[in-house]
């Protein structure tokens, strides 16, 4: 059984642009589970510098970090993990007696994702997006041998660099044709302003074979929702975004859930079926 909150009691957190209630569901329903004195919360923020020394001042263990945050908190911690170094991004700090180290435990996420589907490394992609997320995918699509892929981004200067960095072509708007893996890495179909966008047209998600979409919320963005009526094989922004926690989990609590434990989790957090790429 979980110890009731008290001094001794670890405080996990995530900051985002947009907070939502998946990740602390997630995690806190696994502090549950697995009786640990750990509560996790969610928060916003208009002064990431105040929030990362607040990380660091008050003993906060572990912070999520998502959009817009995950390359301009760089600057603001101590050091890098390998993963978050490759690709100048943060989605994990993790405070060792006021040590901040930054992770990157999207790319694992992904990467293993890619590699659990078998998705083939010949099959060209198409990416949309040039942020943190997008560096993160990009690098795994690398490092799993696929090298027939263009990124699609109006910001020239980050998205000519990434393609540079990566070795794949690079355009700032969406090419006459499709291609067989389709990906989305932006906001398009998140909840908010862009819920009803369609991350690529029903022309090239009817050529395509495998769409990706990293949004999580919803995890039934327009895009998957177009592509699982065209009967196309989906990976969804939920499944990205509790692999990922998983990972977070581990290095907070130096404790690894069972796969049951973790289906078990994802369901509670984000609805029946979202732990699938366990399986």
């Amino acid at each position: 059984m979980k110890p009731p909150i008290g001094r001794d009691t670890k405080l996990c957190m995530s900051l985002s642009a947009r907070p939502g209630n998946a990740g602390s569901r997630l995690h806190n329903h696994l502090y549950e589970a697995l009786g640990l004195d750990y509560v996790y919360k969610s928060f916003s923020t208009t002064d990431l510098p105040a929030a990362v020394g607040g990380i660091r001042a008050l003993g906060i263990r572990g912070c999520a970090i998502s959009m817009p945050f995950k390359e301009a908190v760089i600057p603001l911690i101590d050091r890098l993990e390998a993963s978050a170094q490759a690709i100048d991004s943060v989605n994990t700090i993790v405070n060792d007696d006021g040590a901040l180290t930054g992770y990157n435990t999207d790319y694992v996420a992904v990467r293993d994702l890619l590699a659990r589907r078998m998705v083939d490394p010949a099959t060209p992609f198409i990416l949309r997006g040039s942020g943190g997320m997008a560096k993160a995918v990009v690098a795994a699509l690398r490092d799993l041998g696929f090298q027939k892929g263009l990124i699609v981004a109006r910001n020239a200067l980050a998205g000519q660099a990434m393609a540079d960095d990566y070795g794949f072509a690079w355009q700032a708007d969406l090419p006459a044709t499709g291609a067989p893996l389709l990906i989305n890495v932006t906001p398009l179909g998140m909840e908010g302003a862009d819920e009803n966008a369609l991350a690529f047209p029903e022309s090239f998600i009817a050529t395509s074979d495998i769409t990706f979409d990293v949004v999580a919320l919803p995890a039934d963005t327009p895009f998957i929702r177009a592509a699982q009526k065209a009967g196309k094989q989906t990976i969804s922004g939920a499944e990205v975004i509790v692999l990922q926690a998983v990972e977070q989990f581990v290095l907070y609590t130096g404790i690894r859930p069972s796969p049951a434990e973790i289906r078990s989790a994802a369901d509670f957090a984000h609805g029946p079926g979202a732990a699938k790429a366990l399986a």
